[in-house]
């Protein structure tokens, strides 16, 4: 079992930058693929990016592609999104999950998730 902390929200200029971080407790999160998905208001929750156990995959939505960074850094428990070129259509709540989903960019196949931070990108 995994728990998961986000931080890295706030409040953004549009074509600022922000970087999120998922922190997560437990020794074994070197085995978990970890996933970003993000919940823009009144909409339901979309994938955002993945990455393998690894970090030798990634996965990225076509809206942030070329955009947004996944990462991660398994010493440090750590996984990241650095977004760039940001817009208001990436106003949301950013999650990060985890689990070792066969598909990871299904957000039903993560069992594990953060609470979640706020992102918002101001016009």
């Amino acid at each position: 079992q995994v728990q998961l902390v986000e931080s890295g929200g706030g409040l953004v200029q549009a074509g600022g930058s922000l970087r999120l971080s998922c922190a997560a407790s437990g020794r074994t999160f070197s085995t978990y693929t970890v996933g970003w998905f993000r919940q823009p208001p009144g909409n339901e929750r979309e994938f955002v990016a993945a990455i393998s156990r690894s970090g030798l995959y990634t996965y990225y939505a076509d809206s942030v592609k070329g955009r947004f960074t996944i990462s991660r850094d398994n010493a440090k428990n750590t996984a990241y999104l650095q977004m760039n070129s940001l817009n208001p259509e990436d106003t949301a709540l950013y999650y990060c999950a985890a689990d070792n989903p066969r598909v990871p960019t299904r957000e039903s196949l993560y069992n594990y998730w953060g609470q979640g931070t706020q992102v918002t990108v101001s016009s």
